[in-house]
């Protein structure tokens, strides 16, 4: 798990470094939701697919084929796992994972 989440971080770092200055905002969302992400999603991820959980978004069946459904998916996980995320907490995992992921168009 440390390993991922290094390799997490550093890619993170690495978007953040491409975006330049106009987009820090949303480099600072990436890293919160990577962090909200590592925090209350992994465990349970990796419970149902093994490993260390990313399957679940790399699956040539992945359920999520559009940005409004990676909303729709981080919203409803909000609900079922009563993390009581506020809009702006939501957003930022979904830009984490859009970014680290699904490279979605908004």
């Amino acid at each position: 798990m440390r390993h991922t989440n290094a390799r997490i971080a550093a890619g993170t770092a690495a978007l953040a470094l491409s975006l330049g200055g106009a987009n820090f905002a949303l480099a600072d969302d990436i890293r919160m939701g990577q962090e909200l992400h590592s925090d209350n999603c992994i465990s349970c991820h990796a419970d149902m697919v093994g490993g260390d959980g990313s399957d679940l978004y790399t699956r040539s069946n992945r359920m999520v084929g559009s940005h409004d459904e990676l909303v729709a998916q981080v919203n409803n996980c909000n609900v079922n796992l009563g993390t009581n995320w506020f809009d702006d907490e939501v957003n930022a995992v979904v830009a984490y994972l859009n970014a680290e992921y699904y490279q979605f168009d908004d």
